[in-house]
């Protein structure tokens, strides 16, 4: 019996951009979407090593795409949740949905 993933919270919010942006999920695209939806700055090395132990996990996939204008000729790497990765995003949710429970009073909602 394999060792279970647990989705960490940086995963959790990764993945969910990703699924905003559909086709549109790279690197760069995928930094300023977070900041923009969450106020939360982002660096590239933190993503880019992410978005790898997210692929490692089996929960995202990823394939390069024509390069762009502007990118010195180099590919994107658009990247997808797997029905693995959306299930992995259940759980998570379903666990911290059973944690909130009943807490709404000790944080003043």
């Amino acid at each position: 019996m394999g060792k279970e993933s647990y989705l960490g919270e940086f995963e959790q919010v990764l993945l969910l951009t990703i699924m905003r942006l559909n086709d549109e999920a790279y690197g760069v695209r995928i930094m300023s979407e977070v900041e923009e939806r969450i106020g939360r700055r982002v660096s590239r090395g933190s993503v880019y090593v992410t978005l790898d132990r997210l692929e490692d996990k089996g929960w995202i996939t990823s394939e390069s795409a024509p390069a762009g204008s502007g990118r010195g000729g180099r590919p994107r790497r658009i990247v997808r949740v797997t029905p693995e990765g959306v299930d992995a995003l259940r759980k998570s949710r379903e666990a911290l949905l059973t944690l909130w429970d009943g807490l709404e009073h000790a944080l003043g909602g």
